[in-house]
This record gives structure tokens, C-alpha cells and sequence, in this order.
């Protein structure tokens, strides 16, 4: 309903309440019948109010809590760990995650967690991590790195499409890789120089279909082509290289 109509109704209605109170109680010794229905009239009219304001209470709270909910998912990027279980403040939220697996957003609500990684199957953490998290936030929380040295990264994601645009960055995951370009295919460089662990800005970049390269950082050289990369309006990517520059599984980029 139109704000403005819904004030208008609701004062129409606290000045008929008011009315039919002072009617029902003029009518309370003279005439019995006309002080019920006036006294009817007054209850009804309370009635909507009070489910009026409730209503608002309730959309108020909705908006707020939606506001405020966060999102939270898990990304399993070492190349040599096992399929591994993910709990949260100490109850399972995801089972049996294999490499490159990403899981589905959780909603969550803003605080602080400890996420424990286990083996699938087995209780004894491999590595547990507290992580924040902020009202209104959206976040990829990767496991990095290879098992012996495994650690959880909280990356922070952008969820607002660029209208009639896509936007896109790039996360190096690889545990042996060097610092590292992204290039289009013979062309510019996109996002230079990004380290193992190290996620760029977002770029917002028109609609298309691109090849592109990955380069030792400061060179010519490619060491891996992604074709056929589809960049449509309003999408928003995050490319991962993950894997082994030198060893198997082999270095790749994927999108999450």
C-alpha cells in the first residue's frame, strides 16, 4: 500500500476508535444496545490498529535481520588434502568436501566462528581457525595451501551486480606457483603481479567472451591458456588458479 494512503487510513482510524469510545461511553447507562455496538465498533477499529503496527513491527525486524545476515561458504583448494568434513562453533556443516569443491552460501549471523577442519570421517582437527564476521558480509573461506602446511583464508566477496556489466578477480591458490599475471590472450594484463594466497580488487569489465593467459609475473612467457571465458551482464566471478605449477594435480584456473 501506498505510505501515503496507509498513513491517511491509519489516522482515519484512531479518530473513529476515538469517536465510537466516546459514543459507547455516552450510551453506557442510557441505551445498553447502542453502547455495545458503538463499544463493537471501537474494538474493531483497536483491533486493526494494533495488527497495523504489529505488521510494521514484524517487517521492521525482517528488514533488519536481512540486513544484518551474512553469508558464509567453504572452498577446499589443497591440491594434496584429503576429502575433508567442516565444522562450525563445533556442529558439522559440510561432509566429505573433495578438491576444488565449493560448498553452497550459508546464512549466518554476524559474530565470531572457529571453523575446524577434519578429515572426513575422523574428529581430530587438521586445522582450526576463529574468523569474523561482519553484518552483511559475503565470504569464501578457502583452505590453502598444501596439508602439511594448511591454513583457512577468509576472502570477502562482492555480491552487487554491476548493472549491464560483470565483474571479476582473481585468487592465486597455488601452492608452488610464483607471483603471477592475468592477461587477455596476446593482450593486456587484467590483474598484475598476485602472489600465493593474494585475491585482487574487483574489475568491472563489459560483456564477453575473452581467452585468457596466465604469466610469471613480468613476462611473456604463459603457462596456462583459459579459453572460452564467458563474462555475461551482471555476473560476478572469481577466477582461482589451484593445483601444481610443477606436479599433480596440474595448475588450473576455475570459477567459483
Amino acid at each position: 500500500m501506498n505510505p501515503y494512503h496507509y498513513n491517511q487510513y491509519e489516522q482515519s482510524l484512531i479518530q473513529n476508535a476515538s469517536m465510537y469510545d466516546l459514543l459507547a461511553n455516552y450510551y453506557k447507562y442510557i441505551d445498553p444496545n447502542k453502547h455495545m455496538m458503538y463499544y463493537m465498533k471501537h474494538y474493531e477499529c483497536m483491533r486493526q490498529l494494533t495488527g497495523m503496527y504489529r505488521s510494521n513491527d514484524q517487517q521492521n525486524a525482517q528488514q533488519a535481520n536481512h540486513q544484518n545476515m551474512s553469508y558464509v561458504r567453504v572452498f577446499h583448494a589443497s591440491p594434496n588434502a584429503p576429502n575433508v568434513d567442516v565444522y562450525v562453533n563445533g556442529q558439522q556443516l559440510l561432509q566429505n568436501v573433495a578438491f576444488k569443491q565449493v560448498s553452497q552460501y550459508v546464512p549466518v549471523m554476524a559474530g565470531d566462528y572457529r571453523i575446524k577442519i577434519t578429515p572426513t570421517g575422523n574428529s581430530e582437527a587438521v586445522l582450526t581457525k576463529d574468523i569474523r564476521v561482519e553484518p552483511g558480509q559475503a565470504y569464501t573461506v578457502a583452505a590453502a595451501g598444501n596439508v602439511e602446511e594448511l591454513t583457512l583464508v577468509p576472502y570477502v566477496d562482492d555480491m552487487t551486480p554491476a548493472q549491464g556489466k560483470a565483474k571479476a578477480r582473481f585468487i592465486h591458490l597455488s601452492p608452488d606457483a610464483p607471483r603471477v599475471d592475468i592477461a587477455v590472450k596476446g593482450g593486456e594484463v587484467l590483474f598484475p603481479n598476485v602472489g600465493f594466497k593474494e585475491a585482487t580488487n574487483y574489475l568491472t569489465l563489459p560483456p564477453t567472451q575473452v581467452e585468457l593467459e596466465v604469466r610469471p609475473a613480468g613476462s611473456k612467457q604463459v603457462v596456462l591458456t583459459v579459453p572460452g571465458v564467458m563474462l555475461e551482464a551482471d555476473g560476478i566471478y572469481n577466477a582461482v588458479a589451484v593445483g601444481y605449477a610443477n606436479g599433480e594435480p596440474t595448475l588450473e584456473a576455475i570459477f567459483i
